[in-house]
């Protein structure tokens, strides 16, 4: 793949045409194979999304004005997509106004890194400021301090996931490259979420489980036992992206050996690609969806892989990252028209031939092929981090 030119001729275009809201503001997700919009409800995870791939790739790749443009639009529908009490709201209609509500605090991070890569390519300072009271809101829901429903009582299924701490150690890292008055505040919030992924009960010796008791310890149960591979590769590639930041050789051998373990219970041996979700000790998994191949745990695996070859050297990443693009260049890219399918099932046929809903949309593709095109050019993770 040429990551820069396929992300700049064919990954953006696909949405910069399609997709962006400039009646209303804002990005629409819902788009068919050919770019038509299918459905005009907002994912409101996808407005900070989209906010920041559309200006890192223009602080990183090249400075189009286009994507700036894009950018201005959807950063100002923001307000629409955010409550009187600070939160976000999950799904919002066209003109903003409110559909769903939910418990996670994702759309709050997501505006966060919006804001705050928007606010590195203009200089906007109420940008600045708005990316820290997103990422505020977030750290208060993180932390307990924001009350949220919970999904399961506390009491009788007390357990936490992995899944928002990932998240928030993700979002850290681009709050930290905002600028250097601010880079020590969440250098330090980012290490302590690395600690808590680490050193929570999370990892074991078998896998990266997606969620623990509060003890930090396994549940032998069918939701103790999921395996998220996509998320444990994700989670990798975030924590070495830490121990390059932290300049510790250490925090980087503990991506790569997340790597080690979730790649035989995720590869798909017969058909390739990586499934959706397993079962640790190999009973039957409770989602259906479990052996589909979905585009995002593709990605992050890609981008796992390269990072622990660039870094390490070793050839078994190398090989994986190489067999990895192959099988997504094969089955995911749409030749035709653009982008990628982002639904197969697992003998690798399309059961959807949709380019976006309200999860699928402009983030993990192009911060995959951004990364790619950075590492292509640079040969390390700095570029990207920085």
């Amino acid at each position: 793949m040429n990551y820069r030119a396929d992300l700049v001729g064919k990954i953006l275009p696909f949405w910069l045409e399609n997709a962006i809201d400039y009646e209303n503001g804002g990005i629409y997700t819902c788009l068919d194979r050919q770019g038509k919009i299918y459905g005009r409800e907002k994912s409101v995870w996808f407005q900070g999304r989209t906010l920041w791939v559309l200006t890192k790739a223009y602080n990183t790749i090249e400075k189009n004005e286009e994507y700036l443009k894009a950018a201005k639009c959807i950063y100002e529908f923001l307000p629409k997509c955010t409550d009187t009490d600070g939160r976000m709201y999950f799904t919002v209609t066209a003109d903003g106004r409110q559909l769903q509500k939910r418990r996670y605090y994702f759309s709050e991070t997501f505006a966060a890194i919006g804001c705050a890569e928007y606010y590195k390519a203009t200089g906007d300072l109420t940008a600045l400021e708005l990316a820290e009271t997103y990422f505020d809101v977030a750290y208060k829901c993180y932390k307990g301090e924001i009350a949220n429903t919970p999904k399961f009582h506390t009491e009788n299924y007390p357990m936490k996931g992995l899944s928002p701490v990932m998240i928030m150690l993700a979002t850290a890292q681009v709050m930290q490259s905002m600028n250097a008055e601010v880079k020590d505040k969440y250098a330090t919030l980012a290490a302590g979420f690395l600690k808590e992924i680490l050193e929570g009960g999370f990892l074991t010796e078998k896998a990266l489980l997606e969620s623990v008791n509060r003890e930090g310890q396994a549940v032998d149960s069918p939701n103790g036992r999921i395996v998220n591979p996509g998320h444990s590769m994700e989670a990798a590639w975030f924590i070495m992206a830490q121990g390059v930041l932290m300049n510790d050789p250490k925090v980087i051998e503990q991506g790569k050996h997340i790597i080690d373990i979730t790649l035989p219970l995720g590869w798909d041996e017969k058909h390739g690609g990586i499934i959706s979700f397993t079962d640790l000790n190999g009973e039957p998994p409770v989602q259906l969806e479990w052996d589909m191949k979905l585009w995002w745990p593709q990605c992050e695996t890609m981008i796992a892989a390269r990072m622990a070859y660039q870094i390490s050297g070793e050839e078994k990443y190398n090989d994986l990252y190489k067999k990895l693009e192959s099988y997504c260049e094969s089955y995911f890219v749409d030749q035709e028209y653009g982008e990628w399918y982002g639904y197969l099932h697992y003998d690798n046929t399309p059961s959807t031939t949709l380019k976006g809903n309200i999860f699928k949309g402009p983030f993990h593709i192009p911060r995959m092929y951004i990364i790619m095109a950075l590492l292509d050019e640079t040969g390390n993770m700095n570029a990207f981090l920085n």
